[in-house]
């Protein structure tokens, strides 16, 4: 199938490694032009190396910090100078698991507002001035990356930052589908990336599939979605890790 994202100008934040990385790998692969930004600039120039090795395609990179309002400013408007404009942000930059410990008495307010600042607000940021330069042209797509543990109740903190992204979601969603842009939430589970051990990868992760899912897997969902075959598809939050037992929603 054809994505129709030759020539879309995509933003992955968090691209620097992981599911990110995966993403904009695939996104150049299927022909759109790719921006990826995060914190590390070592990190940021390997991955953009790897990327144009496996698909031809050059990658620019953006050294950001998600938690303060003026980096995400300058990096989404160097972002759309790089590429020509922005059709397409994929947001992603976030502590994997979140900063905070699981446990109850451990839990600091520092711990969630660290949380809440990166991945929540971050995401809204980037949100905020990405859609003005998409809504520009009538078209765009978001794609929040999210977590499984918007269903579980193994890591508070966790859970709490993701359910968040998801009323974040259905509320961009809600205020941009007018505008053409759609807005969209995948929520990996335990993910095969770069950095699994084979031990790792080798567990049973307790998923309905009886295997670890592949970054590579999650970012073909997040494909299709920043694609314009899925005009018909915004304000959804989309499961992504091998399916949970027992687990019913709707």
């Amino acid at each position: 199938m054809d994505l129709e994202l030759a020539g879309k100008r995509a933003l992955v934040t968090g691209g620097s490694r992981g599911i990110g990385k995966a993403i904009a790998r695939v996104l150049a692969a299927e022909g759109a032009t790719v921006a990826i930004a995060a914190r590390d600039a070592e990190r940021l120039a390997g991955a953009a190396a790897d990327i144009e090795a496996a698909t031809g395609q050059a990658v620019a990179t953006l050294q950001f910090e998600a938690s303060d309002d003026d980096s995400v400013r300058d990096m989404v408007a160097a972002a759309a100078r790089a590429l020509g404009g922005l059709d397409i942000l994929v947001n992603n930059a976030a502590q994997p698991g979140g900063t905070a410990p699981p446990n109850l008495a451990a839990v600091t307010s520092r711990d969630f507002a660290t949380d809440m600042n990166v991945k929540v607000m971050g995401y809204l940021r980037c949100a905020q001035q990405a859609a003005p330069l998409m809504a520009a042209n009538g078209w765009g797509r978001i794609v929040n990356i999210g977590g499984l543990t918007a269903y579980t109740t193994a890591n508070m903190l966790s859970s709490m930052r993701v359910i968040a992204v998801a009323s974040l979601t259905k509320n961009l969603a809600d205020q941009l589908g007018s505008a053409g842009i759609t807005v969209n939430l995948v929520h990996p589970g335990t993910t095969r990336t770069e950095r699994t051990t084979d031990g790792q990868a080798n567990r049973l992760p307790g998923n309905v599939i009886g295997r670890m899912v592949d970054a590579e897997e999650v970012a073909w969902l997040v494909a299709f979605l920043c694609s314009p075959k899925s005009a018909s598809i915004t304000g959804e939050s989309i499961g992504c890790g091998g399916g949970i037992h027992g687990s019913i929603r709707y």
